[in-house]
């Protein structure tokens, strides 16, 4: 994040929105946006198909503002940089403190030109506990039910279901809550990255959907923004930017083992070898749901390529997901805490 940009003179003031940190004590991230007003918040929801429509098309009707300049503060250190060309910005820094686990909390303002600070929006970062394992997971069609694959029904799912109705693969739950208390209990649980090609438009759209269904708590990590004329582009692109997301939380946290989770509805399993054959020591598994029979042979030979000593599985039901996680002894056995 560059520190040296100078302030905008803006009519209103922007509305920042943060979306939760993540790190350690020696290097912490934080990310957000920069809009010309507050993005439209869900309301109730009803099983009404145009409701549903407007609502969720108003999430790609923002306004993104560039080049605001930022003061992050947390813990009394501060720090300053700017928004981007698309009003998303960074911050990356080395606490001054020891922060131990758990959620830590900061915030981050808008600096006019003479130097002044509007209200600060917060945030909160999460410092996870120094487990055996963490993981990394897709959302789409890997958690979530969602036709990647296919422009016209992936918008389907999108525009005519409220996050209540979407629907997740049978026994994802309860799989993913067995990986969150891998070799640990639950006041020490795994830290859980969510990187997807959805967009940080569906960031409160997303959190419905993983507190309905009781998936567990974790970090989002999307992609980049898109206004309302660039709907039909939902969800695609951004392969080599979650290459880059994936590849950041690897080096934040060189300590722990990591398990890749995935589908082959499109480049996952080329994404996932190749983080394994760049960070080898690092990746103890990799997982993919088997969403396409057309490109289960591929994914089968690419999983079969990957670095020796990591395990794979391909997979269609998460049942069997959870049985070669036991086999392997990263699930503990039937009748095992």
């Amino acid at each position: 994040m560059r520190r040296h940009h100078s302030g905008l003179n803006l009519q209103r003031k922007p509305f920042i929105k943060v979306y939760q940190g993540y790190g350690h004590t020696g290097s912490l991230v934080v990310y957000g946006h920069v809009f010309h007003k507050e993005p439209y918040r869900f309301r109730s929801f009803r099983n009404s198909l145009l409701l549903n429509l407007v609502q969720l098309l108003r999430l790609f009707f923002v306004k993104p503002v560039p080049y605001v300049r930022l003061r992050l503060q947390c813990y009394g250190q501060v720090l300053e940089g700017h928004s981007e060309y698309d009003g998303f910005f960074r911050f990356e820094w080395a606490s001054a403190y020891t922060l131990a686990a758990g959620w830590h909390p900061f915030t981050v303002s808008s600096i006019a030109e003479d130097g002044t600070a509007d209200t600060p929006a917060e945030g909160r970062l999460w410092v996870p506990h120094v487990t055996q394992f963490a993981f990394i997971s897709d959302i789409d069609d890997t958690i979530m039910k969602s036709y990647s694959a296919t422009v016209f029904r992936r918008l389907y799912e999108l525009l005519a279901r409220n996050p209540e109705r979407r629907k997740i693969f049978l026994e994802t739950a309860n799989h993913y809550k067995l990986l969150s208390l891998a070799h640990t209990d639950a006041a020490m649980p795994n830290p859980l990255f969510y990187v997807s090609s959805s967009e940080w438009n569906l960031y409160d759209y997303l959190g419905r959907v993983f507190r309905y269904n009781n998936l567990p708590p974790g970090i989002f990590l999307l992609n980049q923004i898109k206004r309302w004329f660039e709907l039909l582009k939902s969800g695609k692109t951004g392969h080599s930017g979650k290459l880059i997301r994936i590849s950041r939380i690897l080096q934040a946290f060189p300590r722990q083992q990591f398990v890749l989770l995935g589908d082959n509805s499109q480049q996952d399993p080329f994404l996932y070898k190749a983080i394994a054959e760049k960070h080898p020591q690092q990746i103890h598994a990799v997982y993919i749901r088997n969403v396409r029979a057309s490109r289960a042979e591929t994914a089968r030979n690419l999983l079969a390529g990957l670095p020796s000593g990591i395990h794979s599985c391909l997979f269609v039901h998460s049942s069997e997901a959870i049985d070669h996680g036991r086999a392997i002894g990263l699930l503990p056995a039937h009748g095992e805490s």
